[in-house]
């Protein structure tokens, strides 16, 4: 039974108008609460910037999720075959999606005190920790084909981390970590769909639609910054994204069809990796930022910042069709 299309439009358009739109609400509670980014080392505004963009996506993504879920219970929209699939859908995996939604609050509390007070990096590990842990245990986990509880947890855990924390080395310039979110949501959403996946190819969709809302108040100009709420935001539902498909599964058996996640985060991922070991042969904490990022490489080579960010996002959208391209040949 294949799944209506007609409901992922509404996903992706709601989720980009809501988030859209509400940006300028959050820019001025930003502004009223003092959770601004002014100016300094190593950064190239030179008046305050409201660090409105975690609170943005997320109420990009909620409303059309509440919104969705009134839908589905009174069934607004009269379409009994979609009523019936997400109602069983979201039933056999309430408990997963409740804690990816809580996973998801989590981790911009956590980014907004970031933002706010500058926690210790032990201290911001440990909350990222706890978050990857609640939706580890909520049934969301990687096995690699190792049937083993332990193992899944470890690595379940170290993905999101590690992915949470290569969208945050990205949020160096403006409009490249939303759009590489974008990019990658978008992808995921694609190749969920394609598999019959509604539920991650929705989740995907809404992720897209809320970056793609909050990228014009962000790119080229800045009038927002995602801040480390937005960036952990962006991570966060890109890591779970990967995990939450089955890559690998009867229909397609190939093992190294596990691998496509990995070619869809490639740019975040490969760019964590080399500025990582840099900064280790260099003996300067990995954790602590540079000017050592693709991006900035791409400028120091005569690129504008726009211009390095375009080329970044191309290359992010080469290789996630890729990706597709290699699901579609199963």
């Amino acid at each position: 039974m294949n799944f209506p299309l007609n409901v992922y439009l509404p996903a992706l358009a709601g989720a980009f108008f809501v988030s859209l739109f509400a940006l300028p609400f959050w820019a001025r509670f930003c502004r009223r609460t003092g959770l601004l980014d002014d100016p300094g080392h190593r950064k190239i505004h030179d008046s305050p910037i409201p660090l409105a963009g975690g609170f943005t996506v997320l109420t990009g993504m909620v409303v059309p999720i509440l919104a969705g879920a009134a839908a589905i219970e009174f069934d607004f929209l009269h379409l009994h075959v979609t009523h019936d699939l997400l109602s069983h859908g979201l039933s056999r995996r309430s408990i997963e999606l409740g804690a990816i939604v809580l996973g998801a609050f989590g981790i911009v509390l956590l980014g907004w005190l970031d933002d706010k007070h500058e926690l210790r990096p032990a201290l911001k590990f440990a909350g990222q920790f706890l978050v990857a842990l609640v939706v580890a245990a909520a049934g969301a986990r990687i096995t690699l084909f190792v049937h083993n509880l332990f193992f899944s947890y470890a690595v379940t855990i170290l993905w999101i981390l590690t992915v949470i924390n290569a969208f945050n080395f990205m949020d160096n310039m403006n409009g490249l970590c939303a759009g590489l979110g974008a990019i990658s949501a978008w992808f995921f959403a694609l190749t969920a769909a394609v598999q019959g996946q509604y539920l991650v190819a929705l989740l995907g969709l809404l992720a897209c639609g809320a970056l793609l809302g909050f990228l014009p108040h962000n790119f080229p100009r800045a009038r927002a910054f995602l801040g480390d709420s937005g960036s952990h935001l962006v991570g966060y539902l890109l890591a779970v994204m990967a995990i939450l498909p089955h890559f690998y599964s009867s229909k397609n058996p190939h093992p190294w069809a596990v691998f496509f996640p990995l070619l869809i985060l490639a740019v975040p991922l490969g760019d964590m990796a080399w500025v990582v070991v840099l900064r280790w042969r260099l003996g300067q904490p990995f954790y602590v930022g540079d000017n050592n990022h693709l991006s900035h490489r791409l400028v120091r080579r005569g690129c504008t910042k726009p211009v390095a960010v375009l080329l970044i996002w191309l290359l992010a959208a080469v290789l996630g069709g890729l990706s597709l391209w290699l699901v579609l040949l199963e």
